[in-house]
């Protein structure tokens, strides 16, 4: 079993880089024991790029070769957003590009890191196949799989893999099938059978069978709820409390001034309406 916890987290990015990419880059830098790999049709050079933010170019019609090819089946990716449904095979998609890793993640570009490595453990590594960085479900923006054949193959566990993938519509495989308030309400992912076979079910599924071992814990920041700090490579929420990371999903649009300070400073604060380099 590998265990020493080389990480690599991947996303998949298909147009122009997003006005906040500049601070998701900038705290990739300060996560130097990870690498994050970007693969992308997006031939633009990204100022001061650290060494461990990697660029794989593939178009999206090769992604959909490649998929199809090692799946055996026509996979449909009309859109990039589509891309959130194959997720979790990209450790068995990006096979080759993964093979040094002990651990390969699916992530997201819309988050600015903390810490990763005060969160993601030597222990915790040793210990779970799956980690996620919520408490309630498989989380699409940053989820850890152990790199092994069962871990890389986990998605065909769900009934309803091949359905998902070679339809054009989304699904929100790779998380829970949009069941986000009923499990944050603390339902059972279990109690809605008439829904897909989700990666949430997939996981608990295969867990309460003894097959794997998962990690949920509430790790992350979201919403805009103001007094969120970046402090040296560090997310600091009411000066309390560090988190992984800060997922911009809300504040990348209710925000009113997508500033962009350059240079970025050690330290910078997320308001509910923009970034300030000072408190």
């Amino acid at each position: 079993m590998k265990s020493s916890g080389h990480i690599a987290i991947v996303t998949c990015w298909y147009g122009i880089y997003p006005w906040y990419f500049h601070y998701f880059i900038h705290s990739c830098k300060y996560n130097p024991t990870v690498d994050f790999i970007i693969i992308t049709d997006n031939i633009e050079r990204i100022p001061d790029q650290p060494k461990n933010v990697l660029i794989v170019f593939k178009t999206l019609d090769e992604i959909i070769s490649i998929a199809s090819k090692k799946l055996k089946f026509t996979v449909n990716i009309d859109y990039p957003y589509k891309l959130c449904d194959i997720k979790p095979a990209y450790g068995f998609i990006f096979s080759e590009i993964l093979e040094k890793y002990d651990f390969w993640g699916h992530g997201d570009i819309d988050v600015v890191y903390g810490d990763i490595r005060r969160f993601m453990t030597k222990e915790i590594l040793h210990n779970y196949d799956i980690i996620s960085s919520r408490h309630d479900y498989i989380t699409g923006t940053f989820c850890l799989f152990r790199n092994n054949k069962e871990m890389n193959t986990l998605f065909k566990q769900s009934k309803d893999y091949k359905m998902v993938f070679s339809d054009k519509k989304h699904y929100c495989f790779d998380e829970c099938n949009f069941l986000f308030q009923e499990l944050q309400n603390g339902r059972d992912i279990f109690d809605y059978p008439e829904n897909i076979q989700s990666m949430t079910w997939v996981v608990k599924d295969q867990e309460r069978k003894g097959k794997l071992k998962a990690f949920f814990d509430f790790l992350i920041v979201e919403g805009t709820p103001g007094k969120i700090k970046w402090d040296n490579g560090k997310i600091i929420y009411k000066n309390e409390y560090e988190a992984m990371f800060y997922h911009l999903i809300k504040f990348k649009t209710d925000c009113k001034r997508k500033t962009i300070l350059n240079p970025i400073p050690d330290t910078f604060y997320f308001t509910p309406k923009t970034i300030r380099a000072s408190k």
